[in-house]
């Protein structure tokens, strides 16, 4: 089967397919992600809470993400492999362009950072640098310091504006689809009726021309962690617990054999 493009996400759009897309971290889950027919896997910062137990995304750094994507592009998958350019890595459009290019060496197909016409330069200088784009708007985690906390977008006309012209200037740059994270439905719905690029929602409704979500999240393999948007489909992380305290009992009853003596 033919290696799965951005304009291959691109074109899903007219072709009337629902995108599917998922994070990815590592080798094994990148493989496993990859046989189920994923087409679009993100080496998501969201690794900073769901490996390295940092508080939010915002202490991800470019080394980290570059661990990552080298060891998710080991497994060669046929989805598009892309990749989230951390906090403070694209803050000018030079600094966006070398750190996007980091990635690509590192084996990313393309890159997402957050925001909109507030990041348009960067968004520029990465397309014209012949990197594929994928854009984030909506909640933007990053920002979770300067917002004050996670909230749904696209409350207010206000928002629905910015939203709005924030999505056609992303599409007019050359991004080839765009996540919408949290924003009200009908705000999701309409944004994805007015671009000619794919919208890949997570919390903003079933109106999308896609859905992302964290793969730890669909797996319940953060147990202590519940998002209203993110039902998990089976607890893998209540089976791990059980699974480890199984073995933990039944190793109590092995005992070691003897040494033996060593031959005179």
């Amino acid at each position: 089967m033919a290696k799965i493009s951005p304009e291959t996400i691109r074109s899903m759009k007219s072709r009337g397919e629902i995108i599917a897309a998922l994070t990815t971290y590592d080798y094994p889950m990148t493989r496993l992600l990859d046989e189920a027919g994923i087409p679009l896997l993100l080496v998501g910062d969201s690794l900073g809470m769901v490996l390295l137990g940092y508080p939010d995304t915002t202490h991800v750094t470019l080394e980290d993400m570059e661990h990552h994507v080298r060891a998710a592009a080991r497994a060669r998958p046929r989805a598009l492999l892309a990749a989230d350019l951390p906090a403070h890595s694209y803050d000018t459009p030079e600094q966006a362009v070398a750190s996007a290019r980091r990635l690509v060496a590192a084996g990313a197909e393309a890159v997402k950072a957050e925001g909109g016409r507030n990041i348009l330069p960067q968004v520029r200088a990465i397309v014209e640098a012949g990197i594929p784009y994928l854009g984030h708007l909506g909640m933007l985690p990053q920002s979770v310091h300067q917002e004050g906390g996670y909230h749904v977008k696209g409350r207010t006309e206000e928002e629905r504006l910015r939203l709005l012209a924030d999505a056609e200037a992303l599409a007019r740059a050359g991004a080839f689809a765009v996540v919408l994270e949290l924003v009200t439905p009908p705000v999701a719905a309409e944004i994805t009726r007015l671009l000619p690029i794919p919208t890949i929602g997570i919390g903003s409704g079933p109106h999308c021309d896609g859905q992302i979500l964290v793969t730890h999240d669909l797996l319940g393999l953060l147990p202590w962690v519940r998002l209203r948007h993110a039902r998990p489909m089976v607890e893998l992380g209540q089976t791990i617990i059980e699974t480890a305290r199984r073995w933990h009992q039944e190793i109590q009853t092995f005992r070691h054999p003897p040494h033996a003596s060593s031959a005179s």
